[in-house]
């Protein structure tokens, strides 16, 4: 018996050894074959320095307030296509890739600043970096998911510059970041060695993903997955994905919901499946004084798949304000 257990433990100890060594030795292959961003930068969209950062933006239209999209996980300024320009009928347009998405520069450490260019703080100074950087003094912020909570973050950190708040969606309650429990793993240099490889995951998870935030999946054309998977093929994009993974918290908005004094529209689709309709429901119940707006046969995307309706919606709204 004493024999038997000895032979275990030893089977143990080498399957920790191999488990703590090999992540630090095996080689971790490149992401393949990548192109400078400015190659797949897409008719009117043109890049611009907002601080430390090259920012991908689209701008277009006219007219007062201005508009600033910000767009979820996973996505960049493509998932706005269907409604940038019937929103820049009647105001000044601008749709930007956050950091670790689209085309946007994708800066790896040691950073020139302290904090992280993937942090909430840093993403919320880039929107506001952006505005100064076009002249905007105050503006509507339109974020759908993560880039509602961003718009959401913005907005109680500096209220004299966001006149509005349009919320598609936002990841307030869950889903809006990395769990607090989960970092000091994530820490461990076996864990940062191999975070590109689980980043690069986001190929196949993220065309679930996507089909789970439409509520008609049927409608996804190849052009929608090939807007969506272009990015991937810019120079570290699966390093700058892990860092920003790294970088990201799950924020603690639910409790300052009290502090918004501006007008706020919240939009969901009745068959959210992403962000759960009835989180947006009780979003807006908490919000004083918002409005909502539960688009039927919708996802988690309505822009998307629901553009005429999100328009309506939003259209309403600014002319309201």
């Amino acid at each position: 018996m004493k024999r038997w257990l000895r032979i275990l433990l030893s089977i143990v100890g080498i399957l920790l050894t191999a488990a703590f060594i090999l992540p630090l030795v095996i080689p971790v292959p490149s992401a393949g074959d990548t192109l400078p961003r400015e190659s797949l930068a897409s008719e009117g969209g043109e890049f611009i320095q907002v601080g430390d950062l090259e920012v991908y933006i689209q701008r277009t239209g006219e007219g007062e307030p201005p508009l600033v999209l910000l767009h979820g996980f996973g996505a960049s300024l493509f998932s706005w296509r269907e409604v940038i320009h019937p929103l820049a009928e009647n105001a000044f347009v601008v749709a930007y890739d956050r950091p670790g998405f689209g085309l946007t520069e994708r800066p790896l450490p040691p950073y020139p600043q302290e904090e992280s260019p993937y942090s909430t703080p840093a993403q919320v100074e880039l929107v506001v970096g952006l505005m100064d950087s076009l002249n905007i003094e105050e503006a509507v912020l339109v974020g759908n998911s993560a880039g509602g909570t961003i718009a959401l973050q913005t907005a109680l950190e500096h209220p004299d510059r966001i006149t509005a708040l349009v919320l598609l969606s936002p990841a307030v309650y869950e889903g809006g970041g990395t769990p607090a429990f989960v970092k000091p793993l994530f820490q461990l240099p076996q864990i940062q060695r191999l975070g590109p490889l689980f980043a690069r995951n986001i190929r196949t998870w993220g065309q679930r993903l996507l089909e789970t935030a439409w509520h008609d999946p049927a409608r996804i054309t190849q052009d929608i997955y090939d807007g969506y998977t272009r990015p991937l093929q810019v120079e570290n994009w699966d390093r700058a994905l892990w860092e920003l993974v790294l970088a990201s918290e799950q924020p603690d908005l639910a409790s300052r919901m009290e502090e918004l004094s501006l007008p706020v529209l919240v939009i969901t689709g009745d068959d959210d499946r992403v962000v759960p309709t009835e989180n947006s429901i009780r979003l807006a119940g908490e919000i004083p004084g918002a409005e909502l707006v539960v688009l039927p046969g919708c996802g988690h995307v309505p822009q998307e798949e629901c553009p005429q309706a999100f328009l309506d919606a939003v259209m309403a709204f600014l002319q309201s304000l």
